[in-house]
């Protein structure tokens, strides 16, 4: 006798949200047909963001950043703060920006560029849905670079603060998250630390989770905040305080 075959997925509930009909109505025609994907609503300003959310009830968000009355950065804010929020994605122009940044930090999984192929725009929606990150390494690499601009005394301060908090994980969670500051999958960890898949998803949770944070890219600014991917002016080894 056979076994039963399992039952397939439900597709991906998807809004996109931008202020631009041109851009709405080539990312609807894009992404209406892709497998997987269930197209469930369009809004064209932020403003429009709550509405939309309470009516179709979508997994994910595709969020332009710039529109005219209520803003990406500001809708994600207040989307990210309601229970069973969806994730967002924030659509943008450019590859990285202080309110990109500003974005990832109020909870958005990941960013995408609007020149994006479409078929990465279609697997960055399923990722997410997914609960895994979009940014890849060298687009991580780049926010990082603009996250650590400012004065001296702001990153000496932001260093503190981070670091303090990185100090509440264990040994092996901050090997963990310095690893996912890295752009490591769960797999590449697994392989480094020489643990199973598993375990190093459940300590990506707990790190969230005693962190209060959103997403793995939330972890990856904390470990770069307080200087713990090289050796620094401070004396910091890789990844571990100390």
């Amino acid at each position: 006798m056979s076994a039963p075959t399992p039952p397939e997925a439900p597709p991906v509930r998807l809004a996109v949200v931008d202020d631009d009909p041109l851009v709405r109505a080539g990312l609807a025609l894009m992404l209406g047909g892709a497998a997987g994907i269930d197209l469930v609503g369009e809004a064209a300003d932020g403003s429009e963001v709550a509405a939309l959310v309470d009516r179709t009830h979508p997994d994910v968000v595709l969020m332009d950043l710039r529109m005219p009355v209520t803003d990406g950065l500001a809708a994600t804010e207040e989307l990210r703060r309601r229970p069973g929020a969806p994730e967002v994605i924030v659509l943008t122009t450019f590859h990285a920006d202080e309110q990109v940044l500003r974005a990832i930090r109020a909870g958005a999984a990941g960013f995408v560029l609007k020149d994006t192929p479409p078929a990465q725009i279609v697997d960055a929606v399923l990722r997410v849905a997914a609960g895994e990150p979009v940014l890849s390494p060298a687009v991580t690499r780049r926010l990082m670079a603009h996250a650590a601009g400012g004065q001296v005394d702001e990153r000496r301060s932001r260093r503190t603060r981070a670091r303090q908090r990185f100090a509440e994980l264990g040994e092996r969670e901050q090997d963990v998250a310095a690893a996912v500051g890295r752009g490591s999958s769960n797999a590449e960890i697994a392989a480094t630390l020489h643990l199973s898949v598993a375990t190093v998803k459940t300590h990506v949770s707990r790190i969230l989770a005693r962190l209060g944070l959103d997403n793995r890219v939330q972890i990856a600014l904390l470990v770069h905040d307080a200087g713990l991917l090289h050796e620094d002016e401070d004396g910091a080894r890789d990844g571990r305080l100390g």
